[in-house]
């Protein structure tokens, strides 16, 4: 169990550092205008093809896979509702790794929501029992491959909405595809390759991380990076926490229920009050608002000694 719990925090870890490097390729390669945010014009499809010939997106990519390796682990011992509560704290890491790195500025707020992210995954840790039984039908595999495919549209209906609507409709998606994403690795039944190869649950993962990365990547091209990250948040951690509860057998320690439950409300509410690191540290302003895409100023800062620059038109 102590194995699987330092898995989920190296998983939280690795996607939280990973998430700063992907926050600026995907600023470094947004073509999107203001006009266009506005209009509703769709995914660009050439936003990740432009991200996969940056050097620091391809590492991102890597610390991703260490992570997602990690969250595998832990989903081996760990129920569904501890697991995605503990990664989406992965915005804790991100929030002390630009404060650490990047010279950002955390509010008192902010700090407190750090100090709650601790305090729920340790209750979390704390009320957390065993994993239940997690072989299921075929209705539950081909009912995860039709979610796939609904995320999916709903994904393109909401990318070709005007703001304030497509940033938390795309985010939202995004966040839905990375429960299925859980779900289908909860139930793998092992690593062997030949178990993976006959197993639809594989496929169903494959693609519905692809679905994620791109809708979620779109949500940020644009958008604010506050209202796509929380709508993230909450639709990757609330959905498979139930799911697990009643079709997987999860549950937590005899009598602490309610411990578990309090753990698992703290730790999402505070990783959505520390939404905002979703890009790294970005410092709110017009040009947010506004949804056009930009650099932070904290990174440009980083970049360049930490020399005082001015905002980017």
């Amino acid at each position: 169990m102590l194995a699987s719990l330092l898995a989920a925090l190296l998983s939280a870890l690795c996607y939280g550092i990973a998430s700063v490097m992907q926050a600026i390729a995907v600023r470094a390669a947004s073509r999107r205008t203001a006009a266009a945010n506005e209009a509703g014009q769709g995914v660009d499809p050439g936003l990740v093809i432009r991200m996969l010939r940056q050097g620091l997106f391809l590492a991102s990519i890597a610390i991703d896979l260490v992570g997602f390796i990690a969250q595998l682990v832990a989903l081996r011992r760990l129920p569904l509702f501890a697991v995605q509560a503990i990664i989406a704290c992965n915005l804790a890491v991100t929030a002390v790794f630009a404060a650490w790195l990047m010279k950002a500025r955390l509010s008192g707020r902010e700090w407190l929501a750090v100090a709650g992210v601790v305090i729920g995954v340790g209750l979390l840790g704390t009320s957390a029992g065993s994993q239940g039984a997690k072989t299921v039908g075929w209705a539950f595999q081909l009912g995860l491959i039709v979610a796939v495919a609904v995320v999916a549209l709903a994904g393109v209906g909401a990318a070709r909405l005007a703001n304030p609507a497509r940033t938390p409709l795309l985010g939202a998606a995004a966040g839905l595809g990375y429960a299925v994403l859980a779900v289908s690795a909860r139930i793998l039944p092992g690593f062997a390759p030949a178990l993976l190869v006959r197993n639809p649950a594989t496929y169903t993962l494959a693609a519905a991380g692809i679905v994620s990365f791109m809708l979620y990547a779109a949500a940020l091209d644009g958008g604010s990076v506050t209202t796509a990250t929380a709508a993230v948040i909450l639709a990757e951690t609330m959905p498979p926490a139930v799911v697990g509860l009643i079709f997987l057998g999860d549950s937590t320690r005899h009598g602490l229920t309610g411990l578990g439950a309090l753990g698992f409300a703290l730790a999402v509410a505070s990783a959505v009050a520390l939404a905002r690191f979703g890009e790294a540290g970005a410092e709110s302003g017009p040009a947010e608002a506004a949804g056009v895409g930009q650099q932070p100023a904290a990174m440009r800062r980083a970049a360049l000694g930490n020399q005082e620059l001015p905002e980017q038109p």
